[in-house]
């Protein structure tokens, strides 16, 4: 469509044409006219007798109203919409850290497509993915970020009104940091850096400045959460015990004032304060209330609280009500569950945004983000998140949402089907699972990866016709990958998977059955079985490669290759195995003659739970490296 948008532009000007091929409009002063207001007040879209209209407060509001305009128009040519934003920030965080580095092309792909949502924050999470010239193994083979691609992202969102926000680690999940010898001075536990050590405050100000160099913004993230283990490493021979809360305050004190020396606003996540919440907390007064010198001893940092396991609006609205006692602002951040394994588990991300975005409402939170973790080594891609994006981004502009009109948004702005999105929960959501998967079984990872011999799952799943879920869902997903035409290598993947599984999910369980009745000519039959196997999951393999290199850089590929390589390589040595048997070279298979026993670790098979995210769990009760 050839539009001339007119009037009060030079705020995104820049912008407009960078984003003008994603929205599939060309600029011309021939084109239909829109007039554009910049002012404060409401966002608007309208259109009558021959022209449109936008006004816009900030620069992402402008893009959102377009998006809204250009939707509209297609559909109802005369309209007048208007949306109020209910929050001061409403963005995405995006996880650099677990092998998947995003390509400065796919982050400015996802700027794009954040800009149409209205969404006007991204924050790029990086343990030790980008650039410290002083520390040339910080981040080495890992795909770390130059400064000067940092820039040309920074310098992208800035033309379509979105800040970028550094987000470093200041205490702990640096163990890919830690893990060289030149960190050795540094170093507490495994991944948490030694307090009160002056080198560990002169890598930290190198750190801190160089992530914030590339950035326009003044704010930072700092982390700071999760460190369970804070002082019970070296720092304990060295000091003897330390109350973790006075560990914590007196290293947040000294990055604070690395912060403030580069003019930075630093953030936390809130998590390592919690035990200052509980009831018998010994933090709290005579009156119940948390003690004023403990207070007074907690740094001036904005306070995120994160929580994306929830489905009740009331555990939020409860712990927003501790965060205010603590800090004068407190941020959120939620989850779009791209690191559930292989495959998006929307059932629990739709659950926990819709009882988070109401509490924040209720409660008068200002700042909004949604995560995109890539936890144990980022299969599932980040694309996948965009239903759940678009679902954030409604609820910033309306204070109720349904899913049909978050549906209809997607349609427009992404080119997808919600529905068939939704679909990809299925390959997790199996029988035995609760609705919404919201235990987290990520039964299609642990069913592609475990092992045809040894079966780690196989009395989890012994009973629920997972192969026949599998195999119904191949020509839905068939169908899906059609209906998407843009999303066509996506679907391509997930049928595979869905294929793959179909036939690997229970032939463990199969085998052991055969092989327990000494039906050898029942056991020869599987042979071709796992010939298909092998050769399907190394389709599956380039398909996900495809995928891989066309969003992120090369580093952190092996490891996934590694990991489809094992399932192919083993299909070989059960083949073998199997042979062996039947040529009666050996009287018996030892890996079909243990009992199998129902996965007891690291997480309890509940309700329906199959399976934790961790690879080398799911593949051997051996281990990897000890």
């Amino acid at each position: 469509m050839e539009l001339h948008v007119r009037g009060d532009i030079s705020s995104v000007a820049e912008g407009l044409r960078g984003i003008a091929k994603q929205l599939n409009i060309h600029l011309s002063t021939k084109g239909y006219p829109i007039d554009v207001k910049n002012q404060h007040g409401p966002l608007r879209a309208a259109n009558k007798d021959g022209h449109g209209e936008i006004t816009f407060d900030k620069p992402i509001h402008f893009f959102r109203a377009l998006g809204l305009w250009l939707e509209h128009f297609h559909k109802d040519h005369e309209f007048d919409l208007s949306e109020n934003p209910q929050f001061e920030l409403s963005g995405v965080m995006l996880d650099a850290s677990r092998n998947a580095v995003p390509t400065v092309a796919d982050i400015e792909k996802l700027l794009r497509r954040m800009a149409v949502m209205g969404l006007d924050t991204l924050m790029l999470y990086t343990e030790d993915t980008y650039e410290v010239k002083e520390y040339p193994y910080f981040g080495y083979m890992r795909g770390r970020y130059t400064t000067e691609e940092l820039k040309a992202c920074d310098d992208y969102a800035g033309k379509l009104g979105i800040e970028m926000i550094p987000c470093i680690q200041a205490l702990g999940h640096l163990r890919e940091a830690l893990k060289w010898n030149d960190a050795a001075s540094i170093k507490d536990t495994d991944d948490i850096l030694l307090v009160d050590e002056p080198k560990t405050y002169e890598f930290l100000e190198n750190c801190i400045r160089a992530a914030s160099e590339p950035f326009q913004t003044k704010r930072i993230h700092i982390g700071m959460d999760e460190t369970f283990q804070l002082g019970l490493g070296k720092y304990l021979e060295k000091h003897g015990y330390e109350n973790h809360i006075d560990l914590m305050n007196r290293h947040l004190q000294k990055v604070v004032s690395l912060t403030d020396k580069y003019g930075l606003k630093p953030m936390i996540w809130s998590d390592m304060y919690f035990t200052l919440f509980a009831e018998d907390s010994k933090y709290r007064d005579e009156n119940g209330r948390i003690r004023e010198e403990i207070l007074a001893s907690i740094p001036d940092v904005e306070l995120v609280y994160w929580n994306y396991y929830q489905g009740e609006q009331e555990v939020y609205e409860t712990y927003f009500r501790h965060h205010k006692q603590l800090a004068k602002k407190t941020i959120f951040a939620g989850g779009a569950w791209t690191w559930n394994g292989l495959a998006p588990n929307y059932g629990k991300a739709i659950a926990t945004t819709e009882a988070a975005m109401a509490a924040c409402k209720k409660e008068g939170i200002k700042e909004v983000f949604v995560t995109l973790w890539g936890d144990n080594g980022a299969e599932t891609p980040f694309s996948t998140s965009m239903p759940i994006l678009q679902l954030f981004a409604e609820h910033t502009y309306h204070k109720e949402v349904t899913i049909a009109h978050t549906a209809k948004r997607f349609a427009f702005l992404n080119e997808g089907h919600f529905d068939d999105f939704m679909m990809l929960k299925r390959l997790d959501e199996t029988p035995g699972v609760m609705k919404d998967n919201m235990n987290i079984s990520m039964t299609s990872k642990v069913l592609l990866y475990q092992d045809v011999l040894i079966g780690l799952y196989d009395e989890n799943i012994r009973g629920l016709s997972i192969g026949e879920h599998y195999q119904k869902l191949v020509p839905e997903m068939e169908q899906a990958k059609h209906n998407n035409p843009k999303w066509e290598k996506l679907f391509e993947f997930y049928e595979q998977l869905a294929r793959v599984l179909s036939v690997k999910a229970e032939i463990g369980i199969k085998i052991k059955e055969v092989y327990e009745k000494k039906d050898f000519e029942q056991m020869r039959a599987f042979l071709p079985k796992l010939d298909w196997i092998q050769a399907n999951v190394n389709l599956l393999r380039q398909m996900h490669r495809n995928i891989w290199f066309a969003a992120y850089k090369p580093f952190g590929w092996e490891v996934i290759d590694i990991r489809y390589g094992g399932v192919i390589t083993r299909m070989d040595s059960v083949k073998y195995r199997i042979h062996e048997w039947l040529e009666g070279r050996i009287s018996a298979i030892e890996e079909l003659e243990e009992e199998r026993l129902r996965h007891d670790g690291p997480w309890e098979m509940f309700d329906g739970l199959i399976g934790g995210n961790v690879y080398h769990r799911i593949v051997t009760a051996g281990n990897f490296s000890l």
